[in-house]
């Protein structure tokens, strides 16, 4: 297909963007994939091109032709006005709050945030004279009663990181915004297939990258998506703090990026189907994931998200340390590490007492984190049944 007779991207359903979404064979010698660019300096042809700047790539820090067109297919999916790509995803967390504070600031976090972006508000910004008030997850529209003078951001994450507590976010961005606050989303559980933010309110999307897009468990990146509004304050953080990703990295996220609509769908169908499960095994106590019914917070799921991924937790009944050592040590399939989104299953062990301070974490026992991979689930099933059988032998 040549560029004078392909579709406008606009018209394209998301699975067909991923595949040709802003990628052009013709500008790569007629290869499918764009190459990595790699490299810091680039020519200026004459001395007004250099003075002036005109000209599409002045200095690989600030982006080259591979970043480019991820973050061009990245905006189309996201419904954004701009996307700026970061080394890893928690540097795009903290460089899209730097975008928009200043001393004597006040952000709104939610209590169920990711561990480091908590660290980062409790360590590094009171160094800049930026507070933080944590706020309870579900608090909805009520959100409207933290919001104070010097409230500059609302920062969210839907379903939390580890506990899954689902938040309304158009209530939240409506109450924010009627007093001209921005508000942040971490949407990487979802990705831009099954949630899109900016058109329910928010000013900012951020994702890791690392997880889902990438998929293969094999590069770091992250992603900034801004509407027009939040655009100039997203570049001059770019810019002003050295933001810069890896060429390779992002090739692979671009590679990863053409399979997102078929990997995600499986990792939906296959994490309802042990979610499910689960919900029937007799050593687990509750299963917590969005887009079953027993979730507290399945009704907002269901009206804003189109789907769900791989990645949910569960509470086991109250045991021994000896006898979760037991289960999870033998497992076969089900390695223990941090991140998630590649082909690969994981499980890791959690406990959010610690570091919650506006809401409660009272569940007795011991609750796991899962990530269910491409795997089939009938071999997965297996694996955590056996490890069920360890832990109850083994009390």
């Amino acid at each position: 297909m040549t560029a004078s007779n392909k579709p406008p991207k606009s018209a394209l359903q998301p699975a067909t963007q991923l595949i040709h979404g802003h990628r052009d064979p013709a500008k790569s010698a007629g290869f499918i994939n764009m190459p990595p660019y790699r490299g810091s300096t680039v020519l200026f042809p004459t001395l007004d091109k250099i003075i002036s700047r005109d000209q599409p790539y002045t200095y690989g820090r600030r982006g080259n032709p591979t970043t480019v067109e991820l973050e061009q297919a990245l905006c189309s999916l996201e419904g954004g006005d701009r996307t700026i790509l970061t080394a890893n995803g928690f540097q795009a967390v903290t460089t899209a709050i730097l975008a928009f504070v200043q001393a004597g600031d006040d952000i709104l976090m939610t209590d169920s945030v990711y561990q480091p972006t908590r660290a980062f508000c409790d360590k590094i910004l009171p160094r800049f004279g930026v507070s933080t008030t944590y706020y309870d997850p579900t608090i909805g529209a009520g959100i409207a009663g933290l919001l104070k003078p010097n409230t500059r951001l609302v920062f969210t994450e839907s379903p939390g990181s580890q506990t899954f507590e689902m938040q309304d976010i158009p209530a939240i961005a409506a109450a924010a915004q009627a007093r001209g606050v921005w508000v942040l989303m971490d949407n990487t559980w979802a990705s831009p297939l099954y949630y899109q933010p900016l058109r329910h309110g928010v000013d900012v999307s951020i994702q890791a990258l690392t997880k889902y897009v990438v998929g293969h468990s094999d590069a770091l990146l992250g992603a900034i998506t801004g509407n027009a509004r939040a655009t100039p304050h997203l570049i001059a953080a770019k810019e002003n703090l050295g933001i810069c990703p890896g060429s390779e990295e992002t090739w692979l996220a671009l590679r990863g990026l053409r399979t997102l609509d078929v990997r995600l769908a499986r990792h939906h169908a296959s994490g309802m189907a042990m979610a499910q499960w689960l919900e029937t095994q007799a050593a687990v106590a509750k299963v917590i994931h969005p887009a079953l019914p027993s979730h507290p917070g399945h009704a907002l799921w269901k009206r804003d998200f189109c789907g769900a991924s791989g990645l949910f937790s569960i509470v086991l009944n109250p045991v021994s340390r000896a006898q979760l050592a037991a289960m999870l040590d033998h497992l076969h399939l089900f390695g223990m590490g941090y991140s998630w989104g590649g082909f690969e299953s994981l499980i890791i062990p959690f406990d959010p007492k610690p570091y919650r301070t506006t809401t409660q974490w009272h569940e007795p026992g011991p609750a796991l984190r899962l990530h269910i991979g491409l795997e089939s689930v009938a071999d997965l099933k297996a694996d955590l049944s056996a490890g069920f059988a360890r832990l109850a032998l083994t009390g």
